[in-house]
């Protein structure tokens, strides 16, 4: 036989509340660990006093009691699973797993049963429900009648309020039977009322949550809070996890206290009840108990007599009477040598403490969340600003957690310690890619692409292209006439920005000219602005195919040499668990052996360097080549026009001196010449042709011409 039996979705029945969990049996005990809040009950086998097997709503249930009187029921179960719940049961507790069904015939008269902390109405043998007495908050007392009134669990759908007992009288030994009735029930109940003077108290402390300062008395059994508008009575049973966590400031004390199920005011649930000291306030504390019974209930955790600072003894005090470990941060570390982070969380402000088994948030509102829980974790670009980023953290049953606004630096730590803890990364290989975490990740990210930034070479290319225009776009005197716009310059400064039309606005006297002529100006602009993305477009499309290849990283050249090898090792493996076992295999390589593709990596950039080289030199050469033909070809073109324009070269000169002179001459039309003026016309006309008929000054065409 198992020495263990584990039963999955099984569900704890907990003030009418059913509380989904693990189950778990061993030669040990039982232990059951709550799905939701991860509290663990655990019963010793040697503490089961009986064990009881019977049909519910749900199934089957399995029903535990034990010799102090406590009872456990949890439902869920198979019929199948009975026959090995009983053999586990004989073997390892030496106890008869008993088959009881309860009475379903709907009966409100019958017997009340009390046995240990439950009370059982019975119709003949039958069990027609049980009360479990610790669940019962007040009981009252009338005329044959006493009322049970219950601690209510928020989780619940629908809760029991109270249930009323008509008791008949009876004179037998002169015992009231409703009295009877009423002690059996607050001797078991738990009651919560200050039945003594409290152990301790702490005079004005500072409460977060909930807000304000309260005195709190410390009884054996519950906490009371007391301030000035509100009361809270929190019974020990109720205390989940205690933590204590160093403020940012290493000034002050956060002590936490996690409550299962929480304090209420109105609609208001406080589920931590969160505490603020100073560092260095102290108190002197003396215990409402003498010395024997100090030492006889805490064992030496606690003295009569204690002094130090204030939330120490609180802190203290509360472990020796809940009995709960103290919860500190662990080893984490931030950026700035604090044991958490600043973030936000809901548009509140607060701190961020990365602990050994989970993350907890104070305070406004605390949020505990268990590594158990968490179904992955993700970090997100900052909504605001590049400066911070997002820590994203959602749950197996889908609740999610964004804490925004922590600083850059903090990355490196936050990352690192998740890490660790192995929890699932949902972004893993974009992140370590733009951390730039190198080889220890090269499983994620490849090295090329690491080396290479195509953005970076794209915008050095375009700024060269722009430097080139500018260059070549400027005028005599040096000036780049592309400036950029500077509000409040004069008019004469915006006419200097184009030199090309500036002399021609200037050589007109009136105004309109001078309008007239900055129109083409901001044409002109408009169109070298355009030239450099003609430029850019063509040094795209332009890639020489010929140029050297990039050369590859160390973890590149040994993935290529090993890459046949992890598939045989691993057959029908995919690609993307190629790679990611290739980076395990590489992280976890020696020195020694990495230093080998370091140098054939450092040599192979040296050969691409110095093909590099030879190949810059070569492609000048070939664009030197290319202008001198180009030059050459358009000296042919034009050497073949000036022959087919050479008879008619005479004529355009003359024509082309005329328009130049009569620039200078009031132009007058020959309809408008008087008769008396026809003999100076002619004159004139006769000048004319023998000024043509002269050789002119030789133009361009011609002097390409007579040059052949």
């Amino acid at each position: 036989m198992a020495d263990t039996l584990e039963f999955n979705e099984i569900y704890q029945e907990v003030k009418g509340s059913m509380n989904d969990g693990r189950l778990r049996l061993s030669r040990q005990g039982v232990i059951f660990k709550n799905s939701k809040t991860g509290k663990v009950d655990n019963i010793q086998a040697s503490e089961l006093a009986e064990g009881v097997w019977r049909r519910v709503a749900l199934g089957h249930g399995l029903k535990l009691l034990t010799k102090n009187g406590h009872v456990y029921k949890y439902d869920g179960f198979r019929e199948s699973e009975f026959d090995k719940l009983s053999d586990f049961f004989k073997a390892h507790y030496c106890l008869e797993l008993a088959e009881k069904d309860l009475c379903v015939k709907g009966w409100n008269w019958g017997t009340v049963r009390f046995g240990g902390q439950l009370l059982s109405f019975d119709i003949g043998e039958q069990p027609v429900f049980e009360i479990p007495l610790s669940n019962v908050s007040q009981c009252t007392t009338g005329k044959n009648e006493v009322t049970l009134e219950f601690h209510q669990n928020d989780d619940a759908e629908v809760s029991l309020m109270e249930v009323r007992f008509y008791v008949p009288p009876t004179q037998e030994d002169g015992v009231d039977p409703v009295e009877a009735f009423a002690q059996n029930v607050l001797s078991k109940a738990d009651v919560i009322q200050a039945t003594g003077d409290a152990i301790c108290i702490f005079r004005e402390l500072q409460c977060l949550t909930p807000r304000g300062r309260y005195d709190i008395r410390i009884y054996p059994t519950f906490l009371h809070l007391h301030g000035k508008t509100f009361d809270y009575k929190i019974p020990y049973t109720t205390v989940l996890r205690l933590f204590l966590l160093p403020h940012k400031d290493q000034r002050q004390m956060f002590f936490v206290i996690s409550l299962d199920p929480p304090i209420k005011q109105g609609q208001t649930r406080y589920h931590f009840l969160i505490l603020l000291f100073s560092k260095d306030e102290d108190i002197s504390l003396t215990l409402n108990m003498n010395e024997e019974e100090v030492e006889k209930r805490f064992e030496g955790r606690l003295t009569k007599n204690m002094s130090g600072s204030l939330y120490e003894m609180v802190s203290r005090v509360m472990k020796a009477l809940v009995n709960r470990k103290i919860t500190v941060p662990g080893n984490f570390q931030g950026h700035s040598g604090a044991q958490c982070i600043t973030c936000s969380y809901k548009a509140s402000s607060g701190l961020l403490y990365p602990l050994e088994r989970g993350f907890i948030y104070v305070h406004k509102p605390p949020v505990h969340i268990r590594f158990d829980e968490i179904s992955f974790v993700n970090f997100a670009r900052g909504t605001t600003t590049t400066r911070s980023f997002d820590f994203e953290i959602e749950t197996k049953q889908g609740t999610q957690y964004t804490f925004s606004s922590i600083e850059r630096e903090e990355y490196g730590k936050l990352f690192d310690f998740v890490n660790a803890k192995k929890l699932n990364i949902k972004n893993r290989g974009l992140k370590e890619r733009k951390k730039g975490m190198k080889q220890s990740y090269d499983e994620y990210a490849d090295s090329d692409e690491d080396q290479h930034d195509a953005y970076l070479e794209r915008m050095k290319e375009e700024g060269k292209i722009r430097e080139e225009n500018a260059n070549d776009s400027s005028d005599g005197s040096g000036e780049e006439t592309d400036e950029s716009f500077n509000p409040g310059e004069e008019d004469d400064d915006v006419a200097e920005e184009f030199d090309s039309n500036a002399s021609a606005s200037s050589s007109s006297g009136d105004g309109d000219s001078d309008r007239d002529d900055k129109k083409p100006a901001k044409k002109a602009k408009i169109v070298k602005d355009r030239k450099p993305r003609k430029k850019q477009q063509e040094s795209k499309k332009g890639k020489d195919p010929n140029a050297p290849k990039r050369p590859m990283s160390a973890y590149m050249l040994w993935l290529n040499a090993n890459r046949e090898k992890i598939k045989s090792d691993h057959p029908g493996i995919s690609i993307t668990d190629l790679f990611k076992k290739a980076g395990e295999l590489w992280k976890a390589m020696s020195k020694e052996k990495k230093e080998e593709w370091d140098r054939k990596a450092e040599d192979a950039r040296r050969d691409y360097e110095k093909a590099m080289k030879e190949y810059s030199v070569g492609s000048k050469a070939d664009s030197h080549r290319g202008e001198r033909s180009k030059k050459k070809k358009k000296k042919q073109e034009k050497q073949m026009k000036g022959k087919g324009d050479k008879k008619g070269a005479t004529s355009k000169s003359s024509s082309s001196k005329s328009p130049s002179k009569s620039m200078s001459d009031s132009f007058k039309s020959k309809e408008f010449v008087s008769s008396d003026e026809s003999s100076s016309a002619e004159s004139k006309k006769e000048d004319s042709e023998e000024e043509g008929a002269a050789s002119p000054p030789p133009s361009s065409e011609d002097s390409a011409s007579g040059s052949d």
